[in-house]
């Protein structure tokens, strides 16, 4: 491909994509295919010879379109939101489009420089700590991890290594590797799935504590886990504080977590991959309450701030906790020497290499301004809010927990397997996902606003197929309850006839 069919094939992209947005409510949310289908329509081997643009196009049109799940449509409920703009395409693209690497300060000095500014804008917003500005005197910063996982492993694994370095101050005859397995790592039982994760690959046993009725990891519960551990010869090290659960959307009691890690010597990490953002906005800065007892903090740009995956924003309070863990030198990685406070940002992750992430990021920022991104959060909350309030009103539903952020858990009256079986029914007809959830042992359906296109009209849309379709469901139950009733009767008043006739 040259530079002309490359400019040919590139407006075609960008009005394909534009396209595709512009009309992204007239598909269908989940795609109509089974596993396998789409294996099947590949060819097995890959071709020997090049093939013309506008053939791999149509590929994608015929082959990858109908396979994707639309994560982006307004009737997408899923999960949690999935971020994405016009600015931050552009951005990826821009970013693409150059191929730098920035492991090193000269191997691209726009990657590494550009990130340390954008990281700074971002903490700012956010109302973190001054000591997690790369701008500060002190040794804190930012960095753009791959995901909110990596994150936590990054900052499992930098525990650890402080840990070590503690104990041989106090013991240099320290045994490390027996020291090693004596490590335990804490967080809720509502913790996504990356942090239990983090403790197998980090070979660190991860204890999930259990939560209140609310969701919350509370204080007393976990200074109560690392006394019984102490006891048993057992060394905490490290904890990870959820803002914002995957499930419910709980938040940790970080102000109570913390004094906890501070006293033990745990580093304390702040998972707030989704609800974080929202700290853009005053009215939920109290969310950050405890967090200067906190040793890193994650918030995942690439899901609520409008900026494509992946893009996961780190600040750690002491980045050389990072660089004693993660510094492996080699004569080829050489870097200038500099006055001016330049982090060298393959000593804050577990990969060398290093995407131009900040450039997409940087774009959302400038592209939509401080005032343009809370409006889309508050917009998102607001949604949830109207939602909660249409489902309120029907007496058939029960909604808890409250409603958080985007979120909105919910089941029918009757109980599991309805619920169950009302969840099922409409992911069958792939106009509508959701997925499930559990709140005090008992199934519940997570709806979360998630698009940037949804709208009120939206909102109504999903609340009439969801309603529309628990009045069938709940009909067909009422006819089977009868049917099944008048059934025992006929049986009982067989029994009655046989019983006479004897």
């Amino acid at each position: 491909m040259d530079s002309q069919q490359f400019r040919e094939f590139g407006r075609e992209a960008i009005d394909f994509l534009a396209n595709y947005y512009d009309t992204i409510r007239d598909r269908d949310v989940l795609p109509s295919v089974q596993p396998g289908d789409i294996i099947k329509k590949l060819p097995k081997d890959a071709p020997e010879q090049p093939e013309p643009w506008q053939q791999i196009f149509q590929d994608y049109k015929d082959v990858v379109i109908p396979g994707i799940t639309n994560w982006h449509s307004p009737q997408f409920h899923a999960y949690y939101p999935t971020g994405t703009s016009f600015a931050s395409i552009i951005g990826g693209l821009l970013s693409d489009g150059i191929g730098i690497m920035g492991f090193t300060w000269i191997a691209s000095p726009v990657c590494t420089e550009l990130e340390v500014v954008s990281m700074d804008w971002l903490a700012k917003l956010l109302g973190l700590p001054e000591e997690f500005l790369n701008s500060h005197s002190g040794p804190g910063g930012g960095v753009l991890q791959g995901s909110a996982s990596e994150a936590i492993l990054v900052g499992l694994l930098a525990a650890k290594d402080k840990m070590i370095r503690r104990l041989k101050k106090q013991d240099p005859d320290l045994d490390e590797d027996l020291a090693k397995i004596k490590f335990v790592a804490y967080t809720s039982d509502h913790c996504n799935s990356a942090v239990e994760k983090a403790g197998v690959l980090g070979s660190m046993k991860m204890r999930l504590l259990e939560s209140d009725i609310n969701g919350r990891l509370r204080g007393k519960t976990l200074k109560k886990a690392m006394e019984e551990d102490k006891a048993l010869g057992l060394i905490p090290c490290y904890v990870v504080c959820n803002l914002g659960t995957t499930g419910l959307c709980s938040f940790d009691a970080m102000d109570e977590i913390g004094p906890i890690c501070r006293e033990n010597n745990v580093w304390l990490h702040v998972d707030a991959a989704y609800a974080g953002s929202a700290l853009i906005c005053q009215e939920y800065r109290h969310l950050l309450n405890g967090i200067e007892y906190a040793d890193s903090f994650d918030v995942n740009a690439h899901k609520w701030f409008l900026v494509n995956f992946d893009c996961s924003a780190m600040w750690v309070r002491d980045s050389y906790d990072l660089i004693n863990a993660f510094d492996v030198q080699r004569v080829y990685l050489e870097d200038v020497d500099s006055e001016i406070k330049i982090p060298d940002y393959r000593h804050w992750q577990m990969p060398l290499g290093r995407r131009f992430r900040a450039l997409k990021l940087w774009f959302v920022m400038k592209s939509y301004g401080a005032e343009g991104i809370r409006s889309y959060i508050r917009r998102h909350i607001s949604l949830a809010q109207y939602f909660a309030k249409l489902m309120k009103a029907d007496n058939r539903f029960i909604i808890e927990p409250e409603p958080s952020m985007g979120l909105v858990c919910f089941r029918l009256v009757q109980g599991d397997l309805l619920t169950k079986k009302l969840l099922e029914n409409i992911t069958k007809k792939k106009k509508l996902f959701m997925v499930r959830g559990s709140f005090r042992n008992q199934y519940i359906i997570r709806i979360v606003i998630c698009s940037q296109l949804t709208n009120i009209e939206d909102v109504e849309l999903s609340w009439n197929k969801i309603k529309n379709e628990a009045n069938t469901l709940l009909e067909n139950d009422a006819v089977h309850i009868k049917s099944q009733t008048i059934t025992t009767i006929h049986g009982m008043e067989n029994i009655c006839v046989t019983e006479k006739s004897k």
